[in-house]
């Protein structure tokens, strides 16, 4: 299956915490760091998720915050990283971020917002996503 979203990071089950609806899922990258999604326990029933299985966290570009100072934040999804690309638009930007895990992930930002956080090829960032816009595949 071919996605549109430009965010798709393959990884191991390392956790998974069952709630009354939903489950808090852990995917450990290859290279080290975790993205966390929070999927209905149906969900994760249907696609067999356990401890130890493959999946793969996907995440659209417009649903990545990027800081330059963040701290305080609630969101799940805190990945460290160096600015290596930025491909600006009329009124957006996509901003490539590689994260200390060594892999590549895409922002969609506001032009302005570039400006504001005064970004370009090699500054350091931090990419911020609810665990609640991740969504898994098995």
């Amino acid at each position: 299956m071919r996605l549109s979203a430009r965010n798709q990071f393959c990884g191991k089950v390392v956790e998974i915490s069952t709630g009354a609806v939903n489950s808090v899922v852990k995917v450990e990258l290859p290279k080290g760091g975790v993205i966390t999604s929070t999927i209905t326990n149906e969900a994760v029933k249907e696609l067999e998720l356990e401890v130890g299985s493959e999946a793969t966290a996907v995440i659209k570009a417009t649903s990545v915050i990027l800081s330059t100072n963040p701290k305080g934040l609630s969101a799940r999804n805190k990945l460290t990283g160096k600015v290596v690309a930025i491909n600006e638009g009329a009124v957006n930007s996509v901003v490539k971020v590689q994260l200390d895990c060594e892999q590549v992930l895409s922002s969609t930002v506001t032009v302005e917002a570039v400006k504001e956080l005064e970004l370009s090829e090699g500054s350091d960032v931090t990419a911020i996503i609810k665990a609640t816009e991740v969504m898994l595949m098995a």
